[in-house]
């Protein structure tokens, strides 16, 4: 039997703060305390896994949340997969040996794909692909990488193709224009997805309620009945319009 679709709170982290965007825009902001406080929060809520994303690292690269990351995962008591400005060999060796269940690597997959396969292969199982969109009203969907700042010609399907075959342990898919909004999910994008990829997908963006958690663990490939692996929640849980138990509890029924 196939495990059910795992829930995965997030934990977004800005000049030393937990903080939530609105579709990116880093000058829509709302913070939500120190990131190990609201990690320990997550947790105690009910969260089995942690996504922790340094969106200054993003951005630039400079790692400059990089001792808050590394103290969550130190402190918290589940698995944390950790993103953001990853782009060095030793930015992974670090995370791995800090251990951190997946480290997903975005920005270097757009700009120097063949390094990005080097590390997939060296870190079997353990890397992960962060892909974050934009779809265009011609069925395009662009990535956009550096924190969501510069757009690229790239869409997302290629880098599906050029990774199929690699060990990758997941594609985390982010609608940009949906993140923060409360929105509903891209479930049109995720299903067709479903039908490209053989790797686990996680989806994340504009998750709001528990029938959008219903609505995306309902998705199934029409060709393979694959599903999605996980979905990362973010403004709906630290706004306290999603308890994450009842989320879990939805996607362990329809399992």
């Amino acid at each position: 039997m196939t495990a059910a679709m795992e829930v995965i709170p997030a934990v977004d982290i800005r000049g030393g703060m937990a903080v939530r965007l609105y579709k990116g825009d880093f000058s829509r902001e709302e913070q939500y305390g120190t990131p190990l406080e609201l990690a320990l929060s997550l947790v105690e809520r009910g969260a089995k896994a942690l996504h922790v994303v340094d969106l200054d690292a993003a951005r630039t690269g400079d790692p400059v949340n990089r001792a808050a990351v590394l103290e969550i995962v130190s402190k918290v008591r589940v698995p944390v997969q950790v993103g953001g400005g990853i782009r060095l060999y030793s930015d992974v060796s670090e995370l791995v040996d800090a251990g951190v269940r997946r480290v997903i690597v975005g920005t270097a997959a757009l700009e120097d794909p063949e390094r990005v396969v080097d590390y997939v292969r060296r870190f079997r199982g353990l890397i992960a692909l962060g892909l974050d969109y934009r779809r265009s009203d011609d069925g395009s969907v662009v990535l956009s990488g550096r924190g969501w700042t510069v757009d690229s010609s790239i869409d997302l399907r290629e880098v599906l193709a050029e990774f199929a075959d690699e060990p990758v342990a997941s594609f985390v898919l982010t609608a940009i224009d949906r993140d923060g909004t409360l929105g509903g999910p891209d479930l049109e994008t995720f299903s067709e997805l479903l039908d490209l990829s053989a790797v686990a997908l996680v989806a994340a963006g504009g998750i709001a309620s528990l029938e959008d958690i219903a609505s995306l663990a309902r998705l199934r490939s029409e060709r393979t009945a694959r599903r999605l692996a996980g979905v990362v929640t973010g403004k709906a849980v630290v706004a306290g319009k999603l308890d994450i138990r009842k989320a879990c509890e939805v996607c362990e029924a329809l399992g």
